[in-house]
């Protein structure tokens, strides 16, 4: 599945990306009504799935020693996802298993067409994986669009399917021509069958970190949506984690959290396609793939305790579909594999005497892989009442557009609490981002019932000079600027405080956070006078 350790990529806050361009433009010209939309009922808000959930592991067709996927001992005649489809490198367009076998000679090489009617005897259904991590995509490679169409119908008509994976990585997806491309001979696939009554399932599985899709992995699910793919779901890879894992958390809690930041990006995301989908429809259209046990990054471990975690709360959440990487590997390693944070193709490297992640993550999945069964959404009517934020029942104040918050305020919107995370004027609490960095603010949870106003610590007049512009500050200097505290980042003399709003990097000035706030009225309660700042003498004139 993956041998990439995923890392959390920083990039420029100030850079507009494509996505986020089309997302400010649409902030900026609904910003005034968004709020009402907001708080009305939702137009297409939840929804009831015809399909239930379902769970298919992955099976790696070429890894040896070859796995007997159509052995009920085995699988316990599960449904599978039988991976990877990749191009020839000799021939871009023609399709194979993992480079090593075409279709044809998989045939005879692997007895596969065989194997897979044996498959289908013991009652599982089977869904064909694109892509992977070590080789191309063929649309990565496969220029000529008829050839790519051609190469992709190829395979679903040979295997029969009707729900394929794009399992879509690395330079793979990185490649946004190639993801176009990709694209525009989903949707004519999906419309060639339609019309001859054929559905087509696509699972996108893509990347993931804690804190959601990778910026590729959300410009790859917009060029499905433009391109007029109907997405079955995005199936996230929870794994491989590295260094975007917090320090103490387990691989359970990481991938719960990586799950819920996909949700939020598939809003959005959907939201700007014009597409309205409920909660529940949102989480039917997430998967989630652990890589069981030993993982590629050596740190990264996922044990069966994880997947018992990770399966209670995707069962209660309502996630459309479970798999694991892989089936070949469901097996302790046992006594003569010494290395066990060597990964193998053939067992888990972690400790799991009779018991299969399969089974621990399958429980509560009983859907199975059928296009047939499609996702009807229907709309979920709100009572506008909780959408109404009453000062009276709000622990701390409702969000102003015209007040400005320092680092670590509460506010309260739409019956949410809201944390800043910095110094912030005018961004609405719940303006829909991609990432966690693009909005100054962080969502706490809902307002409960019984709640009362909660009083915001605020310094008394004289805790610190007011400002002058004709003063000379010193870096470390503290004023009050229209009651707010702020310090000087260094020398400055003239420099308004009131620029830091629209410049914060190019201001001498920053806000002081909160907290720090909150201490010096604790220092100011033990003293008889407010702190006193000394000052570089102001030039004569």
């Amino acid at each position: 599945m993956s041998a990439l350790a995923q890392r959390v990529l920083w990039r420029d806050g100030r850079r507009l990306s494509p996505f986020r361009t089309v997302l400010a433009a649409v902030l900026a010209g609904g910003l005034g009504t968004w709020g009402v939309v907001s708080a009305q009922a939702w137009v297409g808000a939840s929804s009831i799935a015809d399909q239930q959930p379902w769970f298919a592991g992955y099976v790696d067709a070429t890894a040896t020693p070859a796995f007997a996927f159509e052995d009920v001992e085995a699988t316990a005649a599960r449904d599978i996802v039988l991976s990877f489809i990749v191009a020839d490198p000799e021939a871009p367009c023609e399709p194979t298993w993992g480079t090593a076998y075409d279709l044809d000679e998989a045939a005879v090489e692997l007895d596969l067409d065989r194997r897979l009617a044996r498959l289908e005897q013991l009652g599982a259904d089977l869904s064909i994986s694109f892509g992977g991590l070590l080789n191309d995509e063929l649309a990565t490679v496969c220029t000529n669009p008829a050839e790519l169409v051609r190469a992709y119908d190829r395979v679903i008509e040979r295997y029969d399917v009707s729900t394929i994976d794009l399992d879509i990585e690395g330079e793979n997806l990185s490649n946004t021509v190639a993801g176009q491309r990709r694209a525009e001979a989903i949707a004519t696939l999906q419309e060639r069958r339609r019309a001859a009554g054929d559905d087509l399932a696509v699972w996108l599985t893509l990347p993931v970190t804690p804190g959601g899709l990778t910026e590729e992995g959300t410009t790859l699910v917009q060029q499905m949506l433009e391109a007029g793919v109907d997405v079955a779901g995005v199936n996230v890879m929870t794994m491989n984690y590295g260094a975007s894992r917090e320090e103490g958390e387990s691989m359970a809690e990481a991938s719960i959290r990586a799950l819920q930041s996909t949700h939020r990006q598939l809003g959005v995301i959907y939201r700007l396609a014009e597409i309205e989908l409920g909660d529940a429809t949102l989480w039917r259209k997430i998967g989630a793939t652990p890589m069981i046990g030993q993982n590629d990054v050596v740190e990264d471990v996922f044990s069966v305790a994880d997947a018992r975690t990770l399966n209670a709360w995707a069962v209660e959440r309502g996630l459309g579909r479970m798999s694991m990487w892989s089936l070949n590997r469901d097996v302790p390693c046992g006594p003569n594999y010494v290395d066990l944070s060597r990964v193998s193709d053939a067992c888990s490297g972690v400790p799991q005497g009779e018991t299969r992640f399969a089974d621990v993550l399958a429980a509560g999945f009983p859907g199975r892989l059928d296009a047939s069964a499609g996702v009807v959404t229907t709309p979920e009517p709100r009572d506008p009442a909780d959408f109404i934020d009453d000062p009276e029942t709000s622990p701390y104040p409702i969000w102003n557009e015209e007040a400005a918050y320092l680092a670590g305020s509460k506010v309260v919107w739409y019956r949410n609490v809201y944390e800043a995370k910095w110094w912030t004027r005018g961004e609405i609490p719940d303006n829909p981002v991609l990432n966690e960095w693009e909005t100054p603010w962080t969502l706490v949870g809902p307002v409960l019932d019984g709640e009362k106003p909660r009083e915001i610590p605020t310094l008394p007049y004289g805790a610190y000079p007011e400002w002058e512009g004709t003063q000379i500050y010193d870096k470390g200097e503290r004023i009050l600027f229209e009651g707010a505290p702020y310090e000087a980042k260094w020398w400055n003399q003239g420099d308004s405080p009131e620029a830091y709003a629209a410049d914060p990097d190019s201001s001498p000035w920053t806000p002081v956070r909160l907290d720090e706030i909150e201490e010096i009225l604790l220092e100011l309660e033990s003293s008889d006078a407010p702190p006193t700042i000394e000052r570089s003498p102001t030039p004569e004139p």
